[in-house]
């Protein structure tokens, strides 16, 4: 190809470039004034994650654990970057193709928007202003036929070659002013939480603070796991927002934030568990919440126990329209879970809920912990389907005996002699009454507990291990107060839950 032809289509592909970009920023922009959601990536990546199959999110959360979200967002982006660089390169022969294909890319992510869950008609007005903005830049970069031998040269549009940069600048500035006012829309205002009516005990000092490695007994809030289907975090105005009891009870009930702060408050300690989580997996976490315990709520709109209702499942819905459902006899069997509003001392964090989340003790976040919580629905799995349960996810599932070995780490080396090897266990609603270990296939040695803060937390534990040099098999199990050991038969995360021992391999120096 001629250096000429070359450089008209690489200087078409980066007009196309940058009218994209620069469309996307400000739609980010507006949508940052708006609602984060409707942000055109941000909405086409939102739909990908709904479409995708089971197994393959399943893949990307094992193998690109939290970083799944930025990669997928970036993949939508360089998808559309690639498309506006086509059109780009269109427009520089026929403007009038160049330009619909940004439209078309525009009107795509439009269209997404439009029709996710809650969406109303306004949520088209991003992709709106990226199509203008889009073809806009577009038009002002595209060089125009030349009459006179004396115009401009071919590779450059009505700005020159000076519009590029205007473009570029333009679109990082927009980007940047989008994040900027997003992130100040977002954050958490001044909550005062009240002090908790039935406050837990001080947790006891955890193991971590005489053997290092071990994960600390509360999990600190920003080492707190994450998983969930959202690509932006929800801007909830405290003043708009009210959760409503519906469906079938005897009374509906609607609360504000205030009136919710000013009904009774506890505080639990729970550890909770991602359904994601493989064996010896980081996706489970101790903390301290602060809330109601969603029984008094439901015993405000008449509903004390199954018998006062033809319903069997609990179905909550978040401020987006993203469902969670909850068998109904887990809510009201005297596990309590709770309508939380703190975490760890703190109002909720925007990444777990802010400013009100299910947690439910014993059950995987995907059937009892809705973050950014506004509706609690009362109806049958007859009638309604949840998000999960809808990709056929099981209805049920209560978290599996599980432990993990947190020191030393997997493929490590260690000196010759004693070694700590250490870690933490959960059977929630159950507890842990020991944990063993096993090295190199042999009989199974008991380990020594630490604190106990009750049957939902996990406890961390320890083996004091005469280390001999080579490389050495170490595998540990749990066993539950009832009696249940942790099997060793292998299980998927889905669709209830991981099972198997963990076993890991170390070198002795």
């Amino acid at each position: 190809m001629a250096p000429s032809r070359l450089q008209a289509r690489l200087t078409g592909a980066a007009a196309g470039i940058l009218a994209a970009g620069t469309g996307a920023a400000a739609a980010h922009l507006v949508a940052a004034l708006t609602d984060p959601a409707t942000s055109p990536v941000l909405a086409v990546g939102s739909q990908v994650i709904d479409l995708t199959p089971t197994p393959v999110k399943e893949w990307a959360v094992r193998e690109l654990g939290t970083a799944d979200k930025p990669v997928l967002i970036g993949s939508v982006l360089v998808g559309t970057l690639l498309l506006a660089a086509l059109a780009g390169m269109a427009a520089r022969r026929w403007f009038v193709a160049g330009a619909a294909g940004i439209v078309l890319l525009t009107g795509v992510a439009g269209f997404v928007a439009v029709t996710r869950p809650e969406a109303g008609a306004s949520a088209v007005l991003p992709a709106v202003v990226a199509a203008a903005v889009g073809v806009a830049v577009l038009a002002l970069l595209t060089p125009r036929p030349r009459r006179d031998p004396a115009e401009r040269a071919p590779g450059t549009g009505p700005l020159g070659r000076r519009g590029f940069l205007l473009a570029a600048g333009a679109a990082i500035a927009l980007a940047g002013a989008g994040e900027w006012i997003g992130r100040a829309r977002t954050r958490i205002a001044d909550v005062v939480l009240p002090a908790a009516r039935r406050p837990a005990a001080p947790l006891p000092a955890g193991l971590e603070e005489r053997y290092a490695g071990i994960s600390p007994f509360r999990t600190p809030t920003g080492d707190f796991y994450r998983v969930d289907t959202r690509l932006t975090l929800p801007v909830v105005d405290l003043d708009g927002w009210r959760l409503r009891i519906d469906g079938d009870v005897p009374r509906p009930v609607e609360l504000t934030f205030d009136e919710l702060l000013a009904m009774p408050l506890v505080e639990r300690d729970i550890t909770m568990t991602c359904v994601s989580n493989e064996v010896g997996g980081e996706y489970v976490g101790a903390a301290r919440w602060l809330g109601v315990p969603l029984p008094r709520l439901l015993a405000r709109a008449g509903l004390r126990s199954t018998a006062d209702t033809g319903a069997d499942q609990l179905l909550s819905t978040d401020v987006d329209g993203f469902t969670i459902s909850t068998p109904l006899e887990a809510v009201l069997d005297g596990r309590e879970p709770l309508v939380a509003v703190g975490m760890n001392g703190r109002p909720l964090p925007r990444e777990h809920g802010f400013p009100v989340r299910l947690v439910t003790p014993g059950l995987y976040g995907f059937v009892g912990s809705t973050k950014w919580l506004t509706r609690l629905t009362l109806t049958t799995y007859a009638e309604e389907t949840a998000y999960w349960t809808d990709r056929e996810w099981a209805t049920d599932a209560p978290v599996k005996v599980s432990s993990r070995i947190d020191t030393p780490r997997p493929l490590s080396t260690a000196d010759a002699g004693q070694v700590v090897v250490g870690g933490v266990a959960w059977a929630q609603q159950r507890g842990v009454a020991g944990v063993e270990l096993r090295v190199d296939g042999g009989a199974w040695q008991p380990c020594e507990l630490g604190p106990d803060a009750g049957i939902d937390y996990w406890r961390q534990w320890y083996f004091l291990w005469d280390a001999e040099p080579g490389e050495h098999m170490l595998a540990v199990r749990a066993t539950t107060e009832d009696g249940e050991v942790q099997t060793s038969a292998r299980m998927t995360p889905f669709p209830e839950g991981s099972t198997g021992v963990q076993e890991i391999v170390v070198r002795v120096a």
